[in-house]
Order: C-alpha cells, then structure tokens, then sequence
C-alpha cells in the first residue's frame, strides 16, 4: 500500500509538490499571488486575471461591448467566438514570456469572468457586467463563454473559466462586504441557481468564485451547503473555487462568523473555498496548529488549484498544446472585425417613429451629448487598452463626413458629476484640441501630435510607439470657454492599487499661474476659475512613473453656455443625435460618487439625469427631427415622446462609434433585443435590498413597462406561421417545436426569434412566491434576406418546461400549457401561439 501511494505521487507532479509542502508553502500557493516554488517546480504566479469583455487590465487587447451590450445579441455563436479571441489573447501574452517567468496580476491564464449574477434590479451598478435579468439566456450565454474561453481540450484548457459570483450577488454596493440574503426556496432554485447550475453541468468550466455576502446567515464562501453539497455532490463540480477578493477576510471583519483570521481561513476551506483571492490564508497554518482545519482539507483545495495549473501547461515542466499561439496574435484585423460585428449586433432599435431611421447620405447632423466622445463610454468597466478605439462622434463624422456634423457636449451627465473637456473647449493652433508631446524620462522627445481631448486610457500600454513603461507628456494650447462663469477643472488619474508604490505626478498651469503639482495619490486634483468666457492659455504635464491607468481633463462648466452651444447646432443642421446616457464614472463597482441619482456605484433613480433630461427638453423645443443613442450599463427610464427614434447602444466597445454611425446610416440593420426590462419609474420597483423577486423582471412583473425584455425592432419586418397549434408530451420527455419565420420587408435583416412557456393559469404563487407571468425557454438568431423565409425549431427539455414549487423543488407538472414564440414577447412582438399539454404524473427534477 506504502509503495503504491509513493508510485502515485511519483507519477503524479501534483501529489508530490502537496505532499512534499510544509503548511506555510501550501498556505503561500492558495492566495491570489503565488511565489515561485522551485522545490515543487513552481514559478511564481498570479491568479487573477479579467476577461470580461476582452482580457482587461494588461495593455492593448480587443475590447468587446460591456457583457450587457454582449446578452443584447442574443448571439451564443458570437459570444463563443469573442470568449475565444479572449482566451487567444491572454495565451498570446503569457506566451510572450517563458512559461516558468514570474506573473504579476492580469498575467496569469485563470480569468475571473463571466459574471452571471440575476441582474435583477436596474440600480445595481454591477449590473453592466452581466447578462441581464433572465436565467436562461444568462445560462445559454454564460455556456457559450466559458466554452470559448476554455477551448475544445477539457484536458488542456485554453485558458480556465471562473463563473462569478456565487450565488445571490446582485447588489447593493454598498453594504456588499457584509450584508446577509434571505433568498426563498422558491427564487433561490427559479433565479438565482440555474446559470450557474448550466456553467458547471453544460459548459464544464474548471473554477468557480464565491460572492462577498451572505445566504441565511452563512458565508457563501464559508457555505459549505452551496459549494460542498449543491456545487460538487449535486452538480458534480471536480475544478476548483476561490473568493471573491477579501471575502475570506470579510467572515471576520464584516460577517463577525469568526473570531479571527485562523477562523475565517478555516471556515472557508472547510466550506468549499480552494483559492484565497486576498491574504487570508496565510493564517492557515495556525488554523491546522489549532485544530479548525486538517491537513488533507488544505491539501484537497491545494491539489485541485495545483491540477488547474498543470493542465494548462504552467506548472511542473509542463507546455501543453496552445504555445504555439504567438505575441502577434492581439488585436488582430479579425479581432477588431469581431468587435465590430458584436457592436452592432448589440444595438436595440427602441422606437423609430414614422421610419426616421435610418438617415439619408448627406444628412446634416447636430451631435450632441457628453458621451458622444468619451473613451470610458466605450470601455465601460473591467476592460483592456483599445488600440484605435472610435467613439460615436469619430464614427459619425466617418459615416456622413466631417463637413456634415456639428459637435456640441450640451450638459454633464448629472449634476455635479465632471465630464471629459471636450475639444470644443479646446483650441491649439486655430484647430480643436491641444498639442502633445511625448518624451523620455530625459525629456528627449519621442512624437508630437494634436490630441483633441485629454482621455487617455495607458493601462500598461503606451500611447505612442517608442516610448518605455515610463515616459513624460506635455499638453499645450488654450482653453476656450463656452461663456463667463465659474468652472471646475478636474486632473483624473485612474489609480492603480494593487502592489503600487507610487503614483503619477501632475503639473498644470492655467492663464500662466500654477494651479496644480505632485503625485496623484487619490485620482484626482481639482482647480477652480472664474472666467470671463476669454480663452486662456493651458499647460498640463504627466510624467507617467507608475502603474497608474491613465489620465483624463474633466470639468464642470456652468450649464446656460453649454446648452446655448447645443441649441445652436442643432438649428443649424438637418437633424439631431444625443448620444445621452450613463457613463462608468457614475455606474460600476464600489464607486467614489455621490451626485443626485448616485450613491457608490448604484443608482437611486432609474430615471435619465435631470441634466440631461433639460437637455433634450432643449433640443426638443428647436422643431428637429431628434434621435436618441442611448449609452449606459442598464435600463434608463427615458420618455420616448422626446425623440423619433431611440437606439440603446450599451458600452459599445472600441468599434461603438462605427457600429452607431453604420446604424444611423442603414448599413447594418439593428438586430439586437433587450436583455432587461426598461421600467418607466424607480417607483415600479421593490426596495433594492429586497432580493425576493415578485414585481421583478418581466417574469414577475405585472406592471407595464417602457420597452419589455425581448423587445427591439428592425429597418425590416418579420411575421411568424406555425403548422401545428396544439402539441401534447409525457411529462419527463422532451419536444421539438417549430415555426416559419419570414422576411416580409424591403430589406436584409436578422431577427430573433424567442419562445416563451406561459403555465396553466393560476398555478404557482402564493402569499410570498411570485407569480410567474411566463419564461424564456429557446431564442434563435435567424438572418434573412429580402422576402426569405426560414423553419426555426425549439427542443424543450424536460427542464426547460419544468416549474418551482413554493419548497424549491423542481417538477414538470402536467397541465394545459401555452408556448409563444415570436419576435419578442406576447403583445410586444408579432409571433404565433401553440397550445402546449404536458400528460401523465408529476415528475421531480434533480437539483
């Protein structure tokens, strides 16, 4: 027996390095930042890496629409592909490097995405991260990621896929470290488990993250309920999990489930957590001295870590079969296509009264909005560096020609909250913007350009060829302000904060007199003038030294000149675009905002920002014909009287601009459909804090909404027809469904068709347990030219037409049941019923 378990470690590198550790080594290897190892043949690595919407966070990559742009596709074959290029992506870095090089964070092949949280309330800032509020098209989704990430070899994964965060995560922000969710049997199984359930049973994905908060009273990375019994003995789960960043440390500091670190670390290995994303960890050595925790339960979790990093080829002497994908393999020509392709295909078509869209050549077109030119509107949250992002200004100048469009920013986002100085405001030279000058840490100069606005996203890439990981830049020109007035100027230096040592420093001079200098240890610096509407010489200097990500020139100007400039555009052309919204400064994890409609990332109403909505009141009143490019990370209640045409375009990523300006112009036709609902008011909504789901997403609410889940029109038109309207099936088999979608428009198009069960009439529900109106159970992507037609079939699985009893249990329960399918849902979208009988007895499912 001795000499068979001695073979097996032999044979097996990841058995010896665990049985060969001393606590303190195995303790080392299960926190996010690894050191090397040399007796186990481990160089030093770093677990977290983001992949999101494209491998984040390590200089230039391809940036792919936020993950809700990504769901508004509703395109599995598109998602597949980007979590590939993705995967292809961070191969190419990491083989850029020897395989037994050192990793700092965002360097490793273990990427922290997707997120497939509920987004089920539209004030989760968080919210842009997901794919939306339904749990079958997160599931679908969040499959077809993961399997594009991970590869075709489960041997030998491209990269490892880590589904986040489990499980009833959907904020609020605040609070998120320590808050405790009393989810009902009912949602927990209906909601809030099936994607993740799909991740791990379908797409097989090898890791797994636990959320910060807490499900009736446990830790969910302490809860061994939810990652020893449901995830691994129910699900058959065999890769390996980790915290979400400092949750083991919050089971002491802000659950109190533990008296100190030794207890919280303990806790959580013997709950189900392999990996310590943080440094809690370190403390299990005095965890197995006291008893909390053994020995082979801190080897269990460390063999599963050490195995995913042997088969990807990392560890042990190992390559594995994806070194051969070289450094030239990033942003690519076909990677940029993807991106654009994923862009437009995200556009949702809201409204388009009277046919306004698309616009015709030669269109004079006002653009108006701060997000009209923002960098970060594009990024969104969790992103990479774009090599040649275009912005919706840069895309409908491209589109329409420059001669044809008048620029003016119109307002601020929200009040108080600064926007990007846009080159209106700019002057160098006659022309908008400000020389820049890129320079050695010397000051050897490396290139001068005009820049048209400060927003430079330099994320571990430099922004021009020739310069190192240090180099210094000086704007030069003159600020022009659009009227007298006072004004707040804001110096934005997106801060590293991971192992950074110091920080950028920032030098500013404005009318001649030094308003600003030093390190930029908070982010930001702030300058205030008078002024009497004369433009003033400026001068900002950066001398990058740092990790720091970037830097950006913010203001906030009086309103009345702003507004003055927008109104004097739009007269002065054929039509208006207010590309209006949200922007990542005022959405997105754990902010530092507070500003009417905002608190710490969430927001507090879902209405569009009152400085907005003046704005568009203002381009209303001109007489023009208005449409409306919606940019945000969730639903924005917006009036669709104020415009003839709405597009949402999400956080479009770096091909956002073109895809917005080809849709104006009608060279794509919009295709995408909502992944939420839009709700018309706050007050349409149960408190944020109440995870409980009655009124919540269109499967529970009763209400009726702005633009339903499902929804987005088309330049073209669909109808549906069906050959069998009554379908009968035993309980416990499964049936195909099918119905003839057809091209009835004058031009090329692609629809999604979407089939939705509707239960037998009052069944489910009760006093606390929603009511289900109905649920997604198919979607399909169907491209049609002029006239075509097309046969789309559905096979519903026995889960798929399966309901939740008030207990959590799950049954296919007979009855009479009725199936729609169509463009959308029932009276949103054009679409043909069949009446569905499931016969026989109930049936339970497993969990």
């Amino acid at each position: 027996m001795i000499w068979m378990l001695l073979a097996a470690q032999v044979s097996d590198p990841v058995a010896a390095a665990v049985a060969a550790m001393t606590p303190e080594q195995k303790a080392a290897q299960l926190q996010s930042s690894a050191p090397a190892d040399p007796q186990a043949s481990l160089p030093a690595y770093d677990w977290w890496n983001e992949g999101l919407h494209g491998l984040a966070r390590d200089g230039i990559a391809t940036v792919f629409p936020q993950a809700i742009g990504m769901a508004a596709t509703w395109d599995t074959d598109l998602v597949h592909r980007i979590g590939d290029v993705v995967a292809t992506e961070a191969r190419a870095k990491f083989n850029a490097r020897p395989v037994a090089a050192d990793r700092r964070i965002y360097q490793g092949l273990t990427i922290w995405s997707p997120n497939i949280n509920i987004f089920r309330d539209p004030r989760w800032g968080r919210g842009q991260e997901t794919y939306g509020e339904d749990p079958y098209l997160t599931g679908r989704l969040g499959v077809s990621f993961i399997t594009g990430l991970q590869g075709p070899h489960p041997a030998h994964p491209k990269v490892i896929a880590t589904p986040k965060h489990f499980a009833v995560h959907s904020g609020p922000e605040a609070g998120r470290d320590g808050f405790d969710v009393d989810p009902s049997p009912y949602d927990l199984e209906g909601t809030y488990l099936p994607a993740f359930r799909m991740a791990v049973t379908e797409g097989k994905a090898r890791s797994l993250m636990c959320a910060y908060n807490a499900i009736h009273g446990v830790p969910a990375c302490a809860s061994g309920a939810l990652m020893n019994d449901r995830l691994r003995r129910d699900w058959g789960f065999t890769g390996f999990t980790v915290s979400d960043c400092d949750a083991v440390s919050n089971i002491q500091l802000f659950h109190h489930y533990r008296l100190d670190t030794a207890g919280a670390a303990a806790a959580a290995i013997r709950g189900g957590t392999d990996l310590n994303c943080g440094t809690a960890f370190a403390a299990l050595p005095q965890a197995m001295a006291k008893g909390l925790v053994s020995q082979a339960e801190v080897a269990a979790a460390l063999t599963r870590a050490l195995t995913a990093r042997r088969d990807l080829g990392i560890a042990f002497g190992g390559a594995g079969p994806w070194r051969g994908i070289r450094p030239d393999q990033v942003d690519t020509p076909t990677h940029r296509a993807l991106a654009l392709e994923a862009a437009r295909k995200a556009i949702v078509l809201l409204q388009n009264r009277n046919d306004r869209l698309p616009l015709g050549a030669g269109t004079r077109i006002a653009v108006i909005g701060a997000d009209a030119d923002d960098l970060g509107v594009l990024q969104g949250n969790y992103h990479g560096t774009a090599a040649a992002p275009v912005t919706p200004l840069d895309g409908i100048r491209a589109r329409f020609g420059t001669s044809n469009v008048r620029y003016a920013q119109g307002s601020v986002l929200a009040d108080g909250a600064p926007v990007v100085v846009p080159e209106t405001a700019l002057r160098w030279n006659g022309d908008p913007g400000l020389q820049a000058e890129y320079l050695s840490p010397a000051g050897q100069a490396v290139a001068t350009r005009r820049e048209r606005r400060v927003d430079s996203d330099h994320n571990r890439a430099a922004p021009v060829a020739g310069l190192g990981e240090q180099w210094r830049v000086r704007w030069t020109g003159e600020l022009v302000p659009p009227g007298p007035g006072s004004y707040r100027l804001f110096v934005d230096v997106p801060a590293c904060w991971k192992y950074c040592k110091n920080h950028d420093a920032v030098r500013m001079w404005l009318d001649g007199s030094p308003v600003a200098a030093g390190e930029v240890a908070k982010g930001r610096v702030e300058v205030r003038f008078d002024s009497d509407g004369r433009a003033v010489p400026i001068r900002l200097e950066l001398d990058h030294v740092s990790d720091d990500e970037g830097i950006r020139l913010l203001w906030m100007p009086p309103a009345e000149p702003l507004l003055k400039q927008a109104v004097e555009a739009a007269n002065a052309s054929d039509a208006i675009v207010a590309v209006v919204g949200l922007s990542p400064d005022l959405e997105g994890e754990a902010l530092q905002v507070s500003v009417p409609g905002f608190v710490g990332g969430d927001r507090t109403d879902i209405a569009l920002p009152l400085a907005q909505q003046r704005l568009l009141a203002a381009l209303k009143a001109t007489g023009k014909p208005m449409v409306i490019v919606l940019t945000s990370g969730s639903a924005v209640a917006i009036d669709p009287a104020g415009a003839d045409a709405i597009l949402a375009a999400w956080y479009p990523g770096e091909a956002g601009g073109t895809a917005i300006a080809d849709t104006l112009a009608g060279v794509s036709n919009p295709s995408g459909r909502l992944p939420v609902t839009f709700y018309r008011q706050t007050e349409d909504l149960p408190a944020f804090v109440d995870y409980g789901m009655k009124e919540r997403t269109y499967r529970y609410f009763t209400g009726k909404p702005l633009w339903p889940f499902g929804h987005g029109l088309s330049f073209t038109r669909f109808a549906y027809a069906v050959r069998r309207t009554r379908v009968e099936v035993a309980a416990g088999s499964s049936v195909t469904v099918e119905a003839t979608v057809s091209n009835t428009g004058d031009r090329s198009g692609e629809e999604v068709a979407q089939a939705y069960l509707v239960p037998p009439t009052g069944s489910g529900g009760g006093l606390t347990t929603p009511v289900l109106q109905r649920q997604l159970v198919g979607f399909r992507r169907v491209p049609l030219r002029q006239g075509a037609r097309s046969t789309v079939r559905f096979t519903l699985d026995p889960r798929e037409l399966s309901t939740v009893a008030r207990d959590g249990t799950r049954s296919v329960v007979p009855g009479a049941y009725r199936l729609f399918i169509g463009g959308g849902q029932p009276d949103d979208a054009p679409g043909v019923w069949i009446d569905l009988t499931i016969n026989g007895a109930a049936m339970e499912l497993p969990k």
